[in-house]
């Protein structure tokens, strides 16, 4: 559980999430992300892989669908959807309940305005229970 941040070219969004594995190689992670005027819900499977001779680091990758809640004002109000893929790095603190990752994160709306964004990343910072 713990705090994720998604960022890149447009909004920066800020919001808590949590992974939850399966067993030691698959994952689902869920979040829900905040901005001016806009929520992200998301949801996500992750296939995770540990890097050999690093202990705690792992690579993974995922794939997940997204939705965009997007308050404009005088102008309506906008819901998008999007499927994201996601590639990175996880590294949980051997000697603490800690745990952070990066990753690319790009960014494919398949609604009425479709648009790929390759230019988005997150990252995160969680407390981990076991």
């Amino acid at each position: 559980m713990g705090l994720g941040i998604d960022l890149g070219d447009g909004r920066t969004l800020v919001g808590p999430q949590l992974k939850h594995f399966f067993n030691s190689k698959d994952a689902a992670n869920v979040q829900v992300l905040f901005a001016d005027n806009h929520v992200l819900l998301g949801a996500d499977y992750s296939y995770n892989q540990a890097i050999s001779g690093a202990r705690g680091l792992n690579w993974y990758i995922g794939v997940g669908p997204q939705l965009s809640f997007i308050d404009r004002g005088p102008f309506g109000n906008k819901t998008y959807f999007a499927i994201r893929p996601a590639l990175g790095l996880e590294y949980k603190v051997p000697s603490a309940p800690l745990a952070f990752h990066f990753d690319w994160k790009p960014w494919w709306t398949l609604t009425d305005e479709s648009d790929f964004e390759p230019s988005r990343f997150s990252i995160g910072f969680k407390y981990t229970f076991n």
